[in-house]
């Protein structure tokens, strides 16, 4: 799917599996947009890329703030005219009302989630499907999570099972129907829209507790963002906790 210039976005970017998804992809000779919400992490961020040898262009970019996501699409689009991979890699942690079951949650954190995780991925989405739609062969990731597939956080011998807060699962679990819908949007459009799983990651976002390093986190997004033409759309892919193949499919 490759051309001679692929430019992707990537929103989060300054750290963890963001920003290695920018350095995996910068590897591989694409141009990397480091959308980030703090200039100065996005700046740090984009140099050290750049001293790494990539094509790094730091773009200020809030998926909560629909003019800097405006700005950032028509900053794009008079750069760059087009662009060919955007992955929807921003998000924040669930955060904990009472004892964190569903009972205890209140709807001032429901709202802090999904601004984020699920509208955020739309808004931003919308913004830029133009310069998309301009693309040879375009890709969407949207980086989901295991925790969203509603088949596994139900199957009592699934290790998701203990598993009982609402915002960030059910967030997720959004984020995964919304893949969906795109993806059946451009059925027979050269456009491919995918969900990442990156497992579970060591990160800030969760105090590094995570067993997978940001760069194998990284590694499913990336493998999405280049799928060739025959490759999958609709799909939640990637890392496979405990089973027999490392990556694949993985159930909604």
């Amino acid at each position: 799917m490759l051309n001679d210039m692929t430019t992707a976005l990537i929103t989060g970017a300054n750290k963890g599996i963001g920003y290695e998804t920018a350095r995996q992809l910068a590897a591989r000779g694409i141009t990397v947009l480091i959308g980030a919400r703090d200039a100065d992490l996005g700046r740090t961020a984009a140099d050290k890329l750049k001293a790494e040898g990539a094509d790094a262009i730091f773009v200020q970019l809030d998926v909560t703030d629909e003019q800097s996501i405006a700005r950032a699409a028509d900053w794009i689009g008079t750069e760059y005219g087009v662009l060919d991979i955007l992955v929807n890699n921003a998000a924040i942690g669930g955060f904990v009302d009472g004892d964190n079951n569903p009972s205890s949650t209140t709807l001032a954190t429901l709202r802090r989630v999904y601004e984020t995780n699920v509208f955020g991925v739309v808004a931003v989405t919308n913004a830029v499907l133009p310069l998309l739609r301009r693309a040879a062969a375009a890709r969407i990731v949207n980086v989901s999570s295991e925790v969203g597939s509603i088949a596994m956080m139900t199957d009592p011998d699934s290790p998701m099972w203990p598993m009982a807060a609402i915002p960030y699962p059910s967030a997720k679990t959004a984020l995964n129907m919304i893949t969906a819908m795109y993806a059946k949007e451009f059925w027979d459009a050269p456009i491919k829209v995918n969900a990442a799983n990156p497992g579970y990651t060591a990160t800030d976002f969760n105090g590094n507790a995570g067993f997978r390093t940001p760069a194998q986190g990284a590694e499913p997004s990336v493998h999405l963002a280049t799928l060739p033409a025959d490759g999958p759309s609709g799909q939640l892919w990637g890392y496979h906790m405990g089973g027999d193949v490392e990556y694949g499919p993985l159930p909604w």
